[in-house]
């Protein structure tokens, strides 16, 4: 007996070596689905955080996008008389702050999420870019939210969504792919040089202004199309345009354009991530 008790307790016992991640241009995507339980659990956190203490909760989705199309409307609708394809000037520039909207906060939120998560990262060992991926899938639920209110709006101006709104998904994956692209970098920066919180604020600024959220893509001159393609955000918007007015200007090579950067944007983005991942516990 007493044998039997010792053979027990020598078991060897499984040994799991942590090893630095080596800089691969591709997701480690079966370590990611080992870790997806913490990815619901920072989904969660990340939701509860967000509306704990709030007056209004979730529809701080709605009234930011709501309040801006209401001066948008005044100013360059009402006042300059900005054209919109004979669309009512609401539904023009709300359909494109639906999307530029989710875009704006995943950049800020994503920035952040490695330094304000510094906590958890020095002291237990995960995927790092579960934390981004975490910001995007919350960032979807006010999205959602923002797009039901849309459809309200278009069924109160008599606007009804034509058969190319089939192809509303894959403009959503769209601007998925370039906030996402993007906050990677922005997280990875962010972690060794805090500028990037200053300054992010002043670049979305300007981000406005370049993309055709005020006005229709129409008013540039097909010879340079390729080139305001190179904002991706120019596609996204657009995009949803067409998908949900059908009306809307559709340029196929700005969207190509717009495809391929956003592509390039995640591809490089993982990349930079992945690089600088082995050093975030010891800067932040």
């Amino acid at each position: 007996m007493a044998t039997k008790k010792q053979s027990i307790y020598h078991t060897p016992l499984p040994i799991t070596i942590i090893r630095p991640p080596t800089k691969r241009i591709f997701l480690n995507l079966w370590e990611l689905w080992e870790y997806i339980d913490l990815l619901y659990l920072f989904v969660w956190k990340d939701l509860k955080v967000r509306y704990k203490q709030t007056i209004v909760g979730a529809s701080w989705a709605v009234l930011q996008p709501f309040m801006t199309m209401v001066v948008l409307s005044l100013f360059f609708g009402k006042l300059l008389n900005i054209p919109s394809q004979g669309i009512p000037y609401p539904v023009f520039v709300f359909t494109a702050l639906v999307p530029w909207t989710y875009f704006t906060n995943i950049l800020v939120q994503t920035s952040n999420s490695i330094v304000n998560n510094y906590d958890v990262i020095t002291k237990a060992y995960f995927p790092r870019l579960l934390l981004p991926m975490a910001v995007i899938v919350t960032g979807l639920v006010d999205l959602a939210i923002a797009l039901i209110i849309l459809l309200g709006i278009m069924l109160f101006y008599g606007i009804v969504p034509t058969v190319a709104i089939w192809t509303l998904p894959f403009f959503i994956i769209l601007t998925i792919t370039t906030a996402f692209g993007i906050g990677l970098w922005l997280a990875a920066l962010n972690v060794e040089y805090r500028d990037i919180s200053y300054i992010l604020p002043f670049i979305t600024q300007i981000w406005f202004f370049i993309t055709p959220v005020t006005y229709s893509s129409s008013l540039i001159p097909p010879q340079w199309k390729a080139i305001y393609g190179i904002n991706p955000m120019a596609g996204v918007v657009e995009g949803f345009r067409w998908a949900l007015l059908g009306k809307a200007e559709f340029s196929g090579i700005l969207l190509l354009v717009s495809a391929l950067v956003a592509v390039l944007l995640v591809v490089s983005g993982t990349y930079y991530f992945r690089f600088k991942e082995d050093s975030f516990a010891d800067v932040v």
